[in-house]
């Protein structure tokens, strides 16, 4: 403090994890919420131990929680380029096989559940597939945090050197327009009409990236004969690795 008000305060970075809520506070705050008419509570969990995984899901369960995003490493957005918020914790999938297995236990006792949704480092189309798959229809999302961020801050600085008539020379074999470059603003016009041309290119960019996250998840799925990603399961993957191997025994965590 004497430092701060000499203005000779050193640069430092303040930063912790999720907090991690506790019955006594947080079912009677949910059970409020819902009297003033709240519909959605979603509830988010970083990478805890297991027990606190299992404290969670119960918490959530026990409250009527909507969803719950468990996040795994690598992850944290907004803290990403600090080494430690990034690789601190379980493995996104690991953390996911930790949680199947608590689910299956309450699953056992009849307790509710809440949706689940797992976040964590992911950004393609077939690790999104696995995801669904090995979480065998408890697993019903997954989030695209920092790859969605990247793709809208991409989309907005090729749009500027593409109107400022710069265009990188990756994309020159594609045209010289934005019409001829943002493919997919095709599909944004057939949803909004001509006002899709005055939407943000990084937004344009986002819509571009999710584009081909779902269309390979959906090519993925017709491959393997399956029409609806609920029907996902562990039969549709084969381990290469003797670790993947014991991931799909559900073996990871055998002591």
């Amino acid at each position: 403090e004497e430092l701060d008000q000499q203005g000779n305060c050193p640069g430092f970075y303040s930063y912790a994890r999720l907090p991690l809520w506790d019955e006594s506070y947080l079912i009677p705050r949910i059970r409020e919420l819902r009297e003033l008419g709240v519909t959605n509570i979603y509830l988010k969990m970083a990478g805890y131990d297991r027990k606190d995984l299992e404290r969670v899901l119960r918490m959530g369960s026990e409250a009527g929680v909507d969803m719950i995003t468990f996040d795994g490493a690598g992850g944290g957005t907004g803290y990403s380029p600090t080494k430690m918020m990034n690789e601190w914790g379980l493995p996104a999938i690991l953390m996911q096989e930790a949680l199947l297995s608590i689910v299956k236990k309450m699953k056992a006792e009849n307790r509710p559940l809440p949706a689940l949704t797992m976040t964590g480092g992911f950004s393609s189309e077939d690790q999104v597939f696995k995801s669904l798959a090995l979480g065998g229809g408890a697993v019903t999302a997954v989030g695209l945090c920092r790859a969605a961020m990247a793709a809208a801050m991409t989309g907005e600085n090729v749009g500027k050197r593409i109107k400022e008539g710069k265009v990188p020379r990756i994309f020159q074999r594609f045209g010289g327009t934005v019409e001829e470059i943002y493919a997919d603003l095709a599909d944004l016009r057939a949803l909004y009409g001509k006002e899709a041309d005055g939407f943000s290119l990084g937004a344009v960019g986002v819509f571009s990236y999710l584009n081909k996250i779902a269309f390979g998840l959906r090519h993925l799925a017709a491959l393997n004969r399956k029409f609806d990603v609920s029907l996902l399961d562990r039969s549709d993957l084969i381990p290469l690795t003797f670790q993947a191997r014991e991931l799909l025994k559900g073996a990871c965590f055998d002591s």
